[in-house]
């Protein structure tokens, strides 16, 4: 059998023209909506989401294109923009009788929470992006032997045809090595979600890499056409990151303060995969931010 996430309600909700995504729901009270990273599905937030349903409606969508949802063919760079995918979760939200939202993301999911705040002011109450930059940040942060961290980011943003080849002929040893490497705690991914993540990964190569390809392009312009524009994140913003910054040379707190006037910018000592190797510290920092 799948893992599941206890307690929780799982269907499919229609957000686009044939795009519909796979959503775990539980809990009852203000709404939160939970956005993965990668290589993972909704099953991240599996120890995080029945934490918060204490208290919360707590909604667990797969991104369009990862695990179960749907993974529509790549037909232009807005496909799998942030702009698109943070336009289905207002959709999701707004089907599930929520018009106003708190969103929290990792990784992926936090750029998709990231353009929702900005694109959707009036909808996302509040927003927590978990170890990640923003787009046009990221890039700018990556320089010299430093950005060999993120060789995936500029494989994957190659022209459609050879990264995906290249993923798919070994896609079970490229996505385990960054289950791997990027995991601090072994044990805090256990076997039966590894390869639940794996399968999902190996069967959606085309749209992951999709996904990554509009964060070098697409996702860029939009960032930058935000920052011209003076535009901010007008919502109480929690950030939660590994300290990358002393690695690759920049302060992420002053990169996220640029987007966000009301802060909290927290180092959480774990690996990448926050809410699987601390999910009680994660829980208490997205309580907090629902409280201000």
């Amino acid at each position: 059998m799948e893992p599941t996430i206890t307690g929780f309600d799982h269907q499919r909700v229609a957000v686009a023209d044939e795009v519909s995504l796979s959503v775990a729901v539980g809990g009852s009270g203000t709404p939160v909506v939970l956005l993965h990273g990668f290589p993972e599905t909704h099953l991240m937030w599996r120890h995080v989401a029945p934490d918060l349903a204490a208290d919360h409606t707590v909604i667990c969508p797969d991104l369009r294109g990862y695990g179960d949802s749907d993974k529509p063919v790549e037909d232009g760079p807005d496909t799998y923009s942030k702009r698109t995918m943070a336009r289905d979760i207002v959709t999701l939200a707004r089907s599930l009788g929520h018009d106003r939202f708190a969103l929290a993301g990792h990784d992926r999911g936090a750029l998709v929470a990231f353009r929702a705040g900005l694109d959707h002011p009036d909808v996302i109450t509040h927003l927590a992006c978990l170890d990640v930059l923003p787009t046009v940040d990221m890039w700018e942060a990556l320089h010299g032997t430093t950005a060999a961290v993120g060789f995936h980011l500029y494989l994957m943003a190659q022209p459609a045809g050879l990264p995906e080849r290249m993923i798919a002929a070994s896609a079970d040893a490229f996505f385990a090595h960054f289950l791997d490497l990027w995991a601090n705690d072994p044990e805090a991914i256990p076997s039966e979600i590894r390869t639940a993540y794996l399968r999902a990964c190996r069967n959606a190569v085309p749209s992951i890499v999709a996904d990554y390809r509009a964060s070098a392009g697409i996702d860029v312009e939009h960032d930058q056409d935000d920052r011209a524009a003076g535009n901010k994140l007008t919502m109480p913003v929690t950030v939660l990151q590994q300290d990358w910054g002393a690695a690759l040379g920049y302060e992420a707190a002053a990169l996220w303060g640029a987007w966000a006037p009301d802060l909290r910018h927290s180092t959480v000592s774990c690996g990448h995969f926050m809410a699987e190797e601390a999910p009680t510290v994660v829980a208490a920092h997205l309580r907090d931010l629902l409280a201000r």
